[in-house]
């Protein structure tokens, strides 16, 4: 091609553009491999209109400049895909390696293309819109052809050095990575990586917190005093449990709460906002490395999805922003409806008692409930539960909380299971409404909605334990029902601390084993079923077919495929550090877990999947936003768990304000000695609705129960708002604190590109020729955006 005169611009009527290129085309050398594989099924071979289509699109491949080769076999037939070499000439300005904005020297045009490169390219041209007006991916979904995919090749030495299981505490090759899969896949890596490697001190200060608990499992004065306290007797707590109980018998989860419920809490939960926050900054630099390595500073996403479009055909519009106060106000709609009634829990409905009374979703059509999500049943199923355990004498009295407290777990499991696909579904529908211009520009819109819809499925039952559990039910003798028929659940008299630890601990440890398992095993045993279905022929004597045929055989892969493992790490985040204030080993069973993942994932991509199409990318995108908005949501969390949800502050106010330690420390007296007597509250039996179906009823005038009001009206006492005062102003500061900790953003230098010189501005539809481009197409060309919606100005990186 070097030194040939008259190359020509070959360009369609309109809608009938095609790349541009060269006429003279050339053969592809015999030695090379194909970019891409179309796959068909012989069946199509007979259909008179199918194999039309098929021969009508490799037809119009040919003239842009692709060399294709059918290969058959007893079932398929696959098209072998390659683009001539000087077709890359086109796109010569992509191959460049980006400048800094100190040299203006032009870099001398790469020797090859690199194969993720021609990988990335080919996939671009196969999947727009051909002449005839449809594209491949509809010719797949009309059953012209069946699958489409890049061939793996010289993945060996990833999966010696990576794809291991013996390599889990290798570091792991991201260059090489980059080389085979991509900048987007390799980014996704060097974060886990980084990510797993920051979760060492996390896991080993939560670990600590929590071993030190067992040093105060039989010293802690409140343990001491429950189990002492034989003679106070508890109000039954539910519908399930119909007799008085003594204070003594729930010493055991006494001291079970306390090994999570300590001043070793309020310490872990600091260090772990403060982790959060040291790990994205650090993070930052260590990306922006990464980048300067790779030298991708000058590159920008959008500017090489509107080039691709413009080379492929220059008549190319940019889709005009389309702003409507219509589509925004029922995108926000949809948006806001689908968090509360997710959780309809939050706040009061109209009338008199908790919105959970008369939630909307209950009364809604089934579909709509399927729709919206499946979280909110965690409320009811938890009532209907302890009523039916109880009824069915499957538990005894004393385990029936527990039990309720499991399966709830278990069913929030399911359920998050369900809606993850439901979720992926609405997402989707809601960014097809809003009509993004770019492809990513739509990744992001996606990202945020989807993300949204998951917390919030995740995450909505710990916020009811935490937050919400034990206080909208009322007290003895007038309790709050559902439906008027069940008595709502009340805290542990510990408090509700073990409940959230028991969710937390089941949903993430199924989600980090079972779902961890499932991931592997699933690719595994659906790649043995296809190759038992195809019979692969291992005697075959073309190892050219042989090969097609074992690249078939792999799982398929599509847009979502590192996009779910993203959003796997994401949740898996948001558990590390939202609530960890109750599960302190949550960033240890994260660490374990991500040791499984990074080989797992190695494992998929590079042995039971078809090679994913490399993308490139100079960061992780609007999952950087998400970091940092989780990091945020810890903040919060962990300090109204602080606050709200563990019993840290009535224990301080209790030793300062009103416990034997008021006046002055005293070495023979604990000062949280009495500390149980002064946090129950007294219920006179007399008052009870029902009180002949109480056992033991007769010998007994008052109980007692936990919350601060008053014997006399059983309102609440002044306590209970000193309390609340001291809560919230212990949230501010906590908030206030750690907003502080966080300082400036110091990545933020690092976060963005280096400014470059202003870009010159030329009339639209120009062609501008220049004897110093790097590109071989005499003489040299440069497009300038014939699109109104770009006017008068020549893309970026195009014009430098």
């Amino acid at each position: 091609m070097q030194g040939e005169e008259g190359g020509q611009i070959l360009a369609g009527p309109e809608g009938d553009s095609f790349p541009l290129m060269e006429i003279n085309t050339g053969e592809t050398e015999a030695s090379e491999q194909w970019d891409y594989v179309l796959v068909a099924d012989h069946r199509t071979q007979r259909n008179t209109r199918q194999a039309h289509q098929q021969q009508q699109f490799l037809e119009e491949l040919k003239r842009k400049g692709f060399h294709y080769k059918m290969i058959e076999d007893h079932k398929k037939v696959f098209f072998g895909i390659r683009a001539d070499s000087r077709i890359f000439d086109l796109y010569c300005t992509l191959l460049m390696e980006p400048e800094g904005p100190a040299t203006r020297v032009q870099p001398a045009r790469p020797s090859s293309v690199p194969a993720t490169t021609r990988i990335r390219i080919v996939n671009f041209v196969l999947n727009s819109k051909a002449a005839a007006g449809g594209t491949l991916e509809d010719l797949v979904k009309s059953g012209v052809f069946e699958a489409r995919f890049a061939l793996h090749k010289g993945e060996e030495d990833l999966k010696k050095r990576w794809a291991r299981w013996r390599n889990m505490f290798h570091p792991q090759p991201i260059d090489d990575i980059r080389d085979y899969f991509g900048e987007k896949v390799a980014l996704y890596f060097a974060w886990l990586g980084w990510y797993t490697y920051m979760l060492v001190p996390a896991a080993l200060v939560g670990l600590i917190i929590f071993l030190s608990g067992f040093s105060l499992f039989n010293a802690s004065q409140i343990s001491k005093e429950i189990c002492e306290a034989h003679d106070i007797l508890l109000c039954p707590r539910g519908d399930h449990s119909r007799r008085y109980q003594q204070l003594s018998d729930t010493c055991t989860f006494a001291k079970l709460t306390h090994l999570f419920d300590n001043e070793g809490t309020v310490l872990f939960a600091i260090f772990m906002a403060l982790w959060a926050t040291v790990f994205l900054e650090i993070w930052k630099r260590q990306r922006a490395r990464v980048v300067l390595h790779w030298d991708l500073y000058g590159w920008d996403e959008d500017q090489e999805e509107m080039a691709l479009e413009l080379i492929n055909c220059p008549a190319y519009e940019l889709r005009p922003q389309q702003h409507s106060y219509l589509r925004s106000t029922v995108i926000l709609m949809l948006s806001l409806l689908m968090v509360p009634l997710q959780n309809p829990v939050w706040g009061w409905g109209p009338g008199r008692g908790p919105a959970v009374l008369r939630s909307p979703v209950l009364a809604a059509p089934p579909q709509i409930c399927l729709m919206i999500g499946m979280a909110h049943l965690l409320v009811v199923y938890r009532v209907l539960a302890a009523a039916l355990f109880n009824s069915t004498l499957l538990f005894q009295e004393e385990q029936v909380t527990t039990a309720v407290v499991v399966t709830g777990a278990l069913v929030h499991y399911v359920a998050i299971l369900i809606m993850t696909k439901i979720n992926k579904y609405v997402a989707l529908k809601l960014c097809d409404f809003e009509k993004p211009r770019t492809f990513s520009e739509r990744e992001s819109k996606f990202t945020i909605k989807f993300f949204t819809l998951q917390f919030f499925a995740h995450f909505s039952s710990l916020v009811y334990i935490a937050f919400i559990l034990g206080r909208i039910n009322g007290h003895p003798g007038k309790s709050v029902r559902l439906a008027g028929l069940w008595k709502l659940e009340e805290c542990h008299l510990s408090g509700c601390m073990m409940d959230l630890f028991l969710q937390m601990a089941i949903i993430m440890g199924l989600k980090q084993t079972l779902s961890n398992c499932m991931e592997y095993l699933g690719p595994w045993l659906a790649h043995k079923y296809r190759l038992m279905r195809f019979k692969l022929s291992r005697a075959s004597g073309d190892p050219e077919l042989r090969h097609l045929q074992r690249n078939y055989l792999l799982n398929p892969v599509n847009t979502f495929s590192l996009f779910d493992e993203f959003m796997e790490m994401m949740i898996q985040y948001g558990f590390t550090t939202i609530f960890v204030a109750a599960f302190p080993l949550a960033p240890l069973l994260a660490l374990f877990s991500n040791l499984a993942e990074i080989r797992l994932d190695a494992i998929k991509m590079v042995r039971l999947q078809r090679r994913l199409v490399p993308r490139k990318a100079k960061d992780i995108g609007t999952w950087l936003q998400v970091l940092e908005t989780i990091g945020v949501l810890a903040v919060i969390a962990n300090g109204m768990v602080i606050a709200f949800t563990s019993e840290f502050i009535p224990r301080v106010v209790y030793k300062y304000h009103y416990g034997p330690c008021r006046q002055g420390a005293q070495p023979a007296v604990d000062c949280l000695t009495g500390y149980i007597n002064h946090s129950l509250s007294v219920f006179y039996t007399k008052d009870f609705q029902d009180p002949i179906q109480i056992e033991g009823s007769e010998n007994v005038t008052k109980c007692r129960y936990r919350d601060y009001r008053n014997a006399q009206d059983y309102n609440l006492s002044e306590q209970f708002w000193v309390l609340l005062a001291i809560r919230l102003v212990f949230l501010i500061l906590f908030e206030v604190g750690q907003n502080w900790g966080r300082g400036p953003k110091a990545g933020a230098a690092l976060s963005s590109p280096p400014p470059w010189p202003p870009t010159p501005q030329f009339p639209a539809g120009s062609v501008l020729t220049s004897p110093t481009s790097p590109c071989t197409l005499p003489p040299s060309t440069w497009l300038c955006a014939s699109s109104s919606s770009l006017p008068g100005s020549c893309l970026t990186f195009l014009s430098r």
